[in-house]
C-alpha cells in the first residue's frame, strides 16, 4: 500500500526547489531535533528504519502540513510514547 510520502512518479507536486548554499538547518531547533534522533537510534531506544516507518505512518493532512524537521519530531514523539517514555500531553 503507498503512503503519502510515496510520490514518486506522481505529478502534480510541483517543480522540486534547490537552495543553493543552503544551510543544513534554517533554525536551531531543527539541529536539536536532528541531534536528539541521532543520540536515540545511537543509544538503541530505536532504530533508523522504525523511526523511518513512524514518519511514514503521519496522517497525509499532517504530514503534507507540516516541515521536514517537525516531521522528524512528531516522529520521535510517537517512538517514545510507544515505548512508554513519553507520557500525553
Amino acid at each position: 500500500m503507498s503512503r503519502v510520502n510515496d510520490v514518486g512518479g506522481q505529478t502534480g507536486f510541483g517543480a522540486l526547489e534547490i537552495e543553493a548554499d543552503e544551510p543544513p538547518f534554517h533554525a536551531d531547533w531543527e539541529a536539536r531535533v536532528f541531534a536528539l534522533n541521532s543520540t536515540l537510534v545511537r543509544n538503541g531506544v530505536y532504530r533508523l528504519d522504525e523511526f523511518r516507518d513512524a514518519v511514514e505512518r503521519l496522517a497525509p493532512q499532517q504530514y503534507l502540513a507540516t516541515s521536514y524537521y517537525e516531521r522528524w519530531l512528531l516522529a520521535i514523539e510517537t517512538l517514545l510514547a510507544e515505548r512508554g517514555l513519553l507520557g500525553a500531553g
